[in-house]
């Protein structure tokens, strides 16, 4: 066969770049997503503006100006200097921070409680599995505001009255009031020691992730726990030596009618507090059993080939598999657990949405205070499923 006669191969055909085509399925992706959003912004500018314009219709007035002027009432609990002079901003400022007061040690305790009971269910003690069941059916069966009340009840109806109030020596007390506690006066001694546990908290960290390593190259487990304790607190001892070593307390002091002094939670907040901890827990410990009992019972056997104990097997190989089950359910858990903490508003908890109630019924500004009410936890949920997403992708195990 001669070279002329072969047939010339056909050319590729040539991209077409930055050129829109129908055929193409991210172009259409990105079309249909412009649609959509055009949409919901229409159907929001409609729903605000006819909104407004019946308001107007009505004579009611409208607009977040009212943030501006004085709340003129008190709030009984905070962190924050507040005055009933101050503007309505600064009440829904005390409030989301009354609200973070429960939600964030809620978590922390929760995640505590609810991995111990999880763990616990798992115990060759009988007893132990026994108590950890018991608890776990009788919390989560009853509804959480039964819970809050009950708590709340028990609190301010059978603890004893302020002049009989129980203690601990002359530092605790706990009464009808509620609990109260020796704080530090604060001084710069005090502000160095949190730096220097924070410091301590990052020095664990890379210690922790070193001994991990050493143990995945080795199989031999470095001890983490008690090392990363000593580190935090000897990075708060160094930074509390360095500011003075300030060792002035306000100590609570019990008169006829109160205590003075010292730190104190109010038995709303106990309340609320105790009664998430407990109903939260029962499902994380859930969570986690369910997480556990997906590792493979090869994983434990060949965990116990090496030499591991019960305890480091359950810490080092089990648990780590386990987290890429427990963390999706567990966020949602830590969503409840914030959301339902606008329950405080039944036992009198000045929380975010018993401020913008009052602020509501003081203004008439209903569909603002209920817009900032969905703001904000609108807001934590996503910080939250951020943090905990992130968490997720470190967590996870990376295939090869």
């Amino acid at each position: 066969m001669s070279e002329h006669s072969l047939i010339p191969a056909r050319p590729a055909p040539a991209l077409r770049r930055g050129g829109f085509s129908w055929r193409s399925k991210q172009a259409r992706a990105v079309v249909y997503q412009i649609l959509a959003v055009s949409l919901i912004v229409l159907l929001v500018w409609l729903l605000v503006s006819n909104t407004l314009g019946n308001m107007k219709t009505r004579g009611i007035q409208s607009g977040f100006d009212f943030l501006l002027q004085p709340a003129g009432f008190d709030i009984g609990e905070g962190w924050l200097n507040y005055d009933s002079i101050d503007p309505y901003w600064k009440a829904f400022l005390v409030g989301l921070v009354n609200t973070l007061r429960v939600a964030v040690v809620g978590i922390v305790l929760t995640s505590i409680l609810g991995t111990l009971l999880g763990v616990g269910r798992f115990s060759r003690n009988a007893l132990v599995r026994g108590l950890c069941y018991g608890y776990v059916e009788l919390f989560r069966n009853i509804p959480v505001l039964l819970q809050l009340l009950m708590w709340y009840l028990l609190f301010t109806e059978y603890l004893p009255a302020i002049d009989q109030a129980l203690h601990i020596g002359s530092l605790v007390y706990v009464s009808k009031n509620g609990l109260s506690y020796p704080f530090p006066v604060w001084h710069l001694g005090q502000t160095l020691a949190l730096c220097g546990a924070a410091a301590g908290g990052v020095a664990g960290f890379v210690y922790a992730r070193r001994a991990r390593r050493h143990f995945d190259q080795t199989g031999q487990a470095r001890p983490v726990l008690w090392v990363v304790l000593a580190l935090v607190a000897a990075g708060a001892l160094l930074g509390w030596l360095a500011g003075g070593a300030p060792s002035e307390w306000n100590l609570p002091k019990l008169t006829e009618t109160q205590v003075e002094g010292g730190g104190a939670l109010s038995p709303e907040y106990l309340a609320v507090l105790l009664g998430l901890v407990l109903y939260t827990s029962a499902f994380v410990a859930e969570v986690v059993r369910a997480g556990v009992a997906s590792v493979s019972l090869g994983q434990h056997e060949a965990s116990a080939s090496l030499g591991l104990s019960r305890s480091h097997s359950m810490r080092l190989v089990v648990l780590p598999q386990a987290l890429r089950v427990i963390i999706p359910p567990l966020t949602n858990q830590y969503l409840n657990l914030t959301k339902n903490s606008s329950l405080a508003v039944a036992v009198g908890y000045p929380d975010l949405v018993s401020i913008a109630n009052t602020s509501l019924n003081q203004t008439g500004r209903a569909v603002e205070c209920i817009a900032i009410i969905m703001l904000i936890y609108l807001t934590t949920s996503l910080a939250t499923s951020a943090l905990m997403n992130w968490f997720n992708s470190r967590a996870a195990i990376k295939e090869r």
